[in-house]
């Protein structure tokens, strides 16, 4: 092979001396290496706040408990949560009603059988 006819390999400057290029970040990768981490830390703090000052919070102490009065029935054959609702407490929103029901009942679903003990709230 002559001079002339001689192929020049250009490498990076870096690769040349045996160290690995330099690391280049473009406009979006600077944003997502940055706004990534700050979007999750903006999630966990306002998750922590939301937790901190939530309303539902225990009694601090046993005087400030309050008991549920409720009464037992048995549910008739043809009867829905939305019947029984309205003859314990026909004053109230039927919903309101159905929703303690099912609260004090821990009941799936809504459903109920003839024949099925419930505890009621009574007034």
């Amino acid at each position: 092979m002559s001079a002339s006819t001689a192929v020049h390999h250009s490498r990076p400057q870096g690769a040349q001396q045996g160290r690995p290029p330099r690391l280049r970040l473009t406009r979006r990768g600077r944003i997502v290496l940055i706004g990534l981490p700050l979007v999750l830390l903006a999630a966990l703090l306002l998750s922590l706040t939301g937790l901190l000052n939530s309303p539902a919070k225990a009694a601090d102490t046993a005087s400030g408990l309050s008991v549920t009065k409720t009464v037992s029935v048995t549910v008739q054959p043809g009867e829905s949560l939305w019947v029984i609702a309205g003859a314990v407490d026909p004053t109230r929103d039927p919903r309101d009603v159905i929703a303690d029901i099912v609260q004090l009942n821990d009941l799936e679903m809504g459903k109920v059988l003839p024949g099925q003990q419930l505890f009621v709230p009574s007034k």
